[in-house]
């Protein structure tokens, strides 16, 4: 079943940021269907936030997808190579998002290898988010899709961590964001092999 609307337009970007480990992340792009649950995520507090795209309320052709309504995909380029994918959350105009830094592959591995340029699989294959975009194939075609489409969805399994094994630390990256740097907003299943690091 997928995630329903009311679920992204919730104002606590952090409660959804752990929320959403465990949740099945799939795609359906040129014919080709991909997935695996999210093991990591990163939370962006909207405009107070030092840390995300949106602080200071900057609007910018590229940020904009982040001010809509909840349950969106805010896909961007980062330093000119990697595609990012993220989960845009609350009501339209407070711009929160929820990087997803990880999955634990289970569905298409092979195309994911195809997309990764892998021959041998390997757990970087889903471990960081540049790697989740790719292997998934999100790109910025996709920037501003719903996650009720069907062609890059999440959905709920059951599956659900305790949160003893659910490790919150600061984010990865962000070190221009001052004491916002330092804030517990990264979530991460502990031990799984996918998740990025640092992860100790």
């Amino acid at each position: 079943m997928k995630i329903p609307q009311s679920v992204y337009e919730s104002n606590d970007v952090v409660k959804i940021s752990k929320y959403l480990l465990g949740k099945y992340l799939y795609t359906f792009i040129d014919g080709q269907f991909t997935g695996g649950y999210i093991v990591e995520t990163e939370a962006y507090n909207g405009i107070i936030d030092k840390a995300s795209h949106a602080y200071g309320n900057r609007r910018t052709p590229r940020t904009e997808t982040m001010f809509g309504t909840g349950g969106t995909a805010y896909v961007y380029l980062c330093y000119g190579i990697h595609e990012m994918f993220n989960v845009v959350t609350s009501k339209e105009g407070e711009p929160h998002a929820i990087l997803i830094r990880a999955v634990n592959p289970t569905e298409g591995l092979e195309i994911m290898q195809q997309r990764r340029n892998m021959t041998v699989l390997k757990n970087t294959i889903t471990s960081g988010p540049g790697s989740v975009a790719q292997a998934l194939g999100i790109s910025r075609k996709i920037n501003g899709i719903s996650l009720q489409s069907d062609t890059l969805w999440i959905e709920d399994k059951g599956l659900v961590f305790p949160e003893s094994a659910i490790a919150a630390v600061p984010r990865v990256g962000v070190a221009y964001a001052g004491e916002d740097a330092l804030l517990p907003y990264r979530f991460y299943v502990k031990g799984n092999p996918y998740v990025s690091k640092p992860n100790k």
